[in-house]
């Protein structure tokens, strides 16, 4: 039997009032507290996961400021474990596998930001450790990126985790229908 967790990655204010505002999809803060009620409900483990730039004089996500602090609506939402991590993985030197391990968890359900950083890397981790993944669509976010390699908008990058995440690690699927798949398995 499945036993899973809702991660909530890096839902933290630089992707609202900070440097990097999340521009694309534009609901899925929404989507992401839906999901986090939804877990809540069905007594389903949340984990909020938090990054911090270990960069001194970092212009994101430095320690205390804040930028740095999680988003308010997510931070008065009930969780049961806070992660804090240095890395785009929320694996990677945290004791995240060890709780859900811990805990017979099996399954994790990615949601948060950004969805080619931190959510694609946290899929992937979590799918080399052997957990079952799923990708929330619309409760992942991103924004529009242009650097020496190129130039993407917002949409095509979301869209290219998502096929990507979909063709070997994750089951891509809508908050929705997330939703709707715990009241089948928990409700």
């Amino acid at each position: 039997m499945m036993k899973e967790a809702l991660l909530v990655i890096d839902v933290q204010n630089e992707y609202f009032s900070g440097n990097l505002p999340i521009t694309y999809p534009k609901t899925s803060l929404i989507s992401i507290l839906q999901a986090m009620d939804a877990a809540c409900a069905a007594e389903i483990p949340v984990v909020v996961i938090r990054h911090t730039s270990t960069v001194p004089d970092a212009l994101s996500f430095r320690f205390g400021t804040p930028a740095w602090e999680l988003h308010p609506e997510v931070k008065k939402r009930p969780y049961d474990l806070l992660v804090e991590k240095a890395l785009p993985g929320s694996f990677t030197d945290t004791g995240l596998d060890a709780w859900l391990r811990d805990r017979s968890v099996n399954s994790v359900t990615i949601s948060g930001y950004m969805s080619q950083m931190c959510c694609d890397s946290t899929a992937r981790e979590a799918f080399h450790n052997g957990y079952g993944v799923k990708f929330l669509s619309d409760a992942t976010g991103t924004i529009s990126v242009t650097n020496r390699a190129g130039t993407i908008s917002d949409a095509d990058l979301h869209r290219a985790v998502l096929v990507t995440q979909q063709m070997r690690f994750s089951r891509v699927m809508t908050t929705a229908e997330w939703i709707r798949s715990l009241e089948i398995a928990y409700g």
